[in-house]
């Protein structure tokens, strides 16, 4: 399994996924990217509309919208 901070679970298959409701979901390719964000409209698998997710927090108040990467500095400090 691999966690991306910034997007869906990666997830050998096949792959099971039950929903908070009982229903069960499942996927019988060789890698399944699960959704966290819950944007998805093929949720519970993802189909990339983190990508268009805006950030939240201060990353509001810089003047190009995006987030520091790690180990760069915030112009406003």
């Amino acid at each position: 399994m691999v966690v991306n901070r910034e997007g869906p679970i990666l997830v050998e298959g096949p792959v099971e996924v039950v929903g908070d409701d009982g229903t069960t979901t499942r996927s019988d390719r060789f890698v399944v990217a699960i959704c966290t964000c819950r944007r998805s409209r093929a949720y519970p698998w993802c189909d990339t509309s983190h990508r268009r997710r805006k950030p939240a927090g201060p990353a509001e108040d810089r003047p190009d919208g995006r987030q520091p990467r790690e180990g760069e500095e915030d112009p406003r400090t």
